[in-house]
Protein backbone atom coordinates (compact mmCIF):
# COMPACT_ATOMS: atom_id res chain seq x y z
CA UNK A 1 0.00 0.00 0.00
CA UNK A 2 0.94 3.60 -0.52
CA UNK A 3 -0.14 6.99 0.79
CA UNK A 4 -0.65 9.94 -1.55
CA UNK A 5 -0.09 13.32 0.04
CA UNK A 6 -1.25 16.49 -1.71
CA UNK A 7 -0.45 20.05 -0.65
CA UNK A 8 -3.57 21.41 -2.34
CA UNK A 9 -3.12 25.07 -1.35
CA UNK A 10 -0.13 25.21 -3.72
CA UNK A 11 -1.99 23.64 -6.68
CA UNK A 12 -2.08 25.73 -9.87
CA UNK A 13 -4.82 23.67 -11.55
CA UNK A 14 -2.79 22.56 -14.56
CA UNK A 15 -4.71 19.24 -14.85
CA UNK A 16 -1.57 17.09 -15.25
CA UNK A 17 -2.54 14.80 -12.36
CA UNK A 18 -6.05 14.32 -13.75
CA UNK A 19 -4.66 13.30 -17.13
CA UNK A 20 -2.29 10.77 -15.53
CA UNK A 21 -4.74 9.26 -13.00
CA UNK A 22 -8.35 10.27 -13.75
CA UNK A 23 -9.84 7.82 -11.24
CA UNK A 24 -8.01 9.45 -8.32
CA UNK A 25 -7.87 13.13 -9.38
CA UNK A 26 -10.51 15.65 -10.49
CA UNK A 27 -10.51 19.42 -10.89
CA UNK A 28 -12.74 21.50 -8.64
CA UNK A 29 -15.33 23.64 -10.37
CA UNK A 30 -15.17 26.07 -7.44
CA UNK A 31 -11.50 27.01 -7.44
CA UNK A 32 -9.93 25.14 -10.39
CA UNK A 33 -7.50 23.20 -8.20
CA UNK A 34 -7.02 19.44 -8.23
CA UNK A 35 -8.97 17.32 -5.75
CA UNK A 36 -7.52 14.06 -4.47
CA UNK A 37 -10.56 11.76 -4.58
CA UNK A 38 -11.24 9.99 -1.28
CA UNK A 39 -8.72 12.03 0.68
CA UNK A 40 -8.85 12.89 4.34
CA UNK A 41 -7.86 16.46 5.13
CA UNK A 42 -5.64 17.27 8.11
CA UNK A 43 -4.25 20.77 8.61
CA UNK A 44 -4.80 21.58 4.95
CA UNK A 45 -2.94 18.50 3.71
CA UNK A 46 -4.94 15.96 1.71
CA UNK A 47 -4.04 12.27 2.15
CA UNK A 48 -5.37 8.94 0.94
CA UNK A 49 -4.15 5.36 1.07
CA UNK A 50 -4.05 3.51 -2.25
CA UNK A 51 -3.51 -0.07 -3.31
CA UNK A 52 -0.45 -1.22 -5.25
CA UNK A 53 -2.37 -1.35 -8.55
CA UNK A 54 -2.96 2.43 -8.36
CA UNK A 55 0.69 3.28 -7.76
CA UNK A 56 1.98 3.59 -11.33
CA UNK A 57 -0.56 6.09 -12.64
CA UNK A 58 -0.35 8.17 -9.47
CA UNK A 59 3.43 8.12 -9.64
CA UNK A 60 3.02 9.56 -13.15
CA UNK A 61 0.69 12.22 -11.72
CA UNK A 62 3.36 13.09 -9.16
CA UNK A 63 6.10 13.40 -11.79
CA UNK A 64 3.86 15.40 -14.15
CA UNK A 65 2.99 18.00 -11.49
CA UNK A 66 4.91 21.17 -12.37
CA UNK A 67 4.75 22.56 -8.81
CA UNK A 68 5.68 19.29 -7.02
CA UNK A 69 2.75 19.25 -4.57
CA UNK A 70 2.20 15.47 -4.69
CA UNK A 71 4.14 12.97 -2.60
CA UNK A 72 3.75 9.19 -2.48
CA UNK A 73 5.06 7.06 0.36
CA UNK A 74 5.07 3.28 0.75
CA UNK A 75 3.17 2.33 3.91
CA UNK A 76 2.98 -1.42 3.88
Amino acid sequence: MYKIIQYRNKCIGCNACVEAAPKRWIVSRKDGRAILVGANIKKGIHMVDIEDWEFEENENAKHNCPVNIIAIKKIG
